[in-house]
């Protein structure tokens, strides 16, 4: 007759949960130190445990939702100063006026080179 291994069985699965369980603490404290995006795909991609398994756990997923809403917002970004902006507008204009006197100056060098083509087109 064989032995009964269950009890043995029963340990290996609490270990194995436990460690899962640990793992996904871990993560979700790591994702929380970082200020990352906390969600149930983000964590378990980071804890590697499926999604299925986070919504077995309330006390996870409870962790979860908190992080979620006590996260500070993110700041956004700051609108440009009105000295920022005239600075823009400033070099845009300059540029703007360089490439103008540029275009002009090519329209002159275009126009000489046909100038040049015609004259040695003509015939004597």
């Amino acid at each position: 007759m064989h032995s009964d291994n269950s009890q043995h069985l029963a340990a290996a699965a609490q270990d194995r949960h436990d460690t899962t369980r640990r793992r996904a603490q871990h993560a979700l404290d790591d994702l929380v130190e970082r200020q990352q995006p906390i969600t149930i795909a983000g964590l378990a991609r980071a804890a590697g445990v499926s999604r299925s398994w986070i919504y077995t756990q309330p006390d996870i997923l409870q962790r979860v939702t908190t992080a979620r809403n006590t996260r500070p917002p993110r700041s956004s970004p700051t609108a440009a100063s009105e000295q920022s902006w005239k600075n823009r507008h400033d070099l845009a204009h300059r540029r703007i006026t360089e490439l103008q006197a540029e275009n002009r100056q090519l329209r002159e060098q275009l126009a000489r080179a046909h100038g040049q083509l015609r004259t040695h087109a003509t015939p004597s």
